[in-house]
């Protein structure tokens, strides 16, 4: 039987009656569908349009947590019961640096796809590399999105091909999955202006709506990554939520603007008395034009990028 060009069997586990994916062997389930082809989707996404239902759209690398399955819930709650949710799940290689973490993201797809199951999903979309930036042809994949003046500081400093491959790995998407709205997490605060600048310049025709941050009980901001933090490396990476909160006093007790480059010193200070700690980057910036500020003020924003041992982390805050 096929459903959305995908060949399905039917099994059972832990008493629940699922599909497998005949490309992947993965859970197929009654009530959702896994998607691994490009073509597949886009006839499914365009079929939802004719028919009048309004798409969500959540896109992942995976190994999803609380922080993900909100922006799940948020999309279920803007698009209502009649509409779709559909989440990707994609460790995208174009926006990963040569030294960075790639080969070693956390993947657990089948883990992945219970709790959008569990959370209403109508379909996961997990393409791999081959579909998403296909060799095959003249020369291959050859064509990016680039945005050029949100880009270039904090993550795009850090991290010089990063929002290239965000942007263009973003803009795949919407127009594969064709949603009338994507949500994004706050953590990423700089890619989300960066997504929401993309959709306006090139007129993409769905909205994008940024959730609130969501944090671990001791305040440290939910990550695919936090995986890393073994040991003593997890009570340190609480730095950077204690450095968020250190600047908002300075700042609020202050009566006149801080000097920017002061409260940077002092926050480098602070985050590297814990012994894996290292700063990456700390900013202090307009919330819209994200333009860097010599003086801090109440309302603006901050970010921050601090390694604890191997891993970085990223955390944000309006001041």
């Amino acid at each position: 039987m096929s459903l959305g060009g995908i060949l399905c069997c039917a099994h059972r586990h832990d008493s629940v009656l699922y599909r497998i994916d005949s490309c992947a062997g993965l859970p197929h389930f009654w009530a959702m569908r896994i998607v691994r082809s490009v073509a597949a989707m886009q006839r499914l996404g365009r079929s939802w349009q004719r028919a009048g239902f309004r798409v969500g759209f959540v896109p992942t690398m995976g190994y999803l947590h609380e922080g993900h399955l909100s922006l799940v819930h948020r999309a279920r709650r803007l698009v209502g019961p009649r509409g779709k949710v559909v989440v990707s799940i994609y460790v995208n290689p174009t926006q990963f640096g040569p030294q960075e973490d790639l080969s070693r993201y956390p993947r657990d797809l089948a883990r992945d796809a219970w709790l959008c199951r569990e959370a209403d999903v109508e379909v996961v979309f997990a393409p791999d590399d081959e579909q998403m930036y296909p060799r095959d042809g003249a020369g291959g994949f050859s064509t990016f999105v680039v945005e050029e003046a949100l880009s270039r500081g904090m993550e795009g400093q850090s991290r010089p091909t990063h929002f290239r491959g965000v942007t263009t790995v973003v803009a795949k998407l919407f127009n594969i999955v064709q949603p009338n709205l994507a949500v994004f997490g706050a953590k990423d605060y700089q890619q989300a202006a960066i997504v929401k600048r993309m959709v306006r310049d090139l007129n993409f025709p769905l909205k994008i709506v940024v959730a609130p941050i969501l944090r671990e009980a001791d305040g440290l901001a939910m990550s695919s990554r936090n995986k890393y933090l073994v040991g003593a490396l997890r009570p340190q990476a609480l730095v950077l939520r204690r450095s968020l909160e250190k600047a908002q006093a300075v700042v609020c007790k202050s009566s006149r603007p801080v000097p920017a480059a002061r409260l940077k010193a002092e926050l480098k200070q602070f985050i590297e008395r814990a012994p894996a700690a290292r700063l990456d980057y700390v900013e202090f910036f307009e919330r819209d034009t994200l333009t860097p500020a010599p003086s801090v003020t109440r309302g603006m924003q901050m970010a921050l990028a601090v390694f604890i041992g191997k891993t970085r982390l990223i955390d944000n805050t309006r001041l």
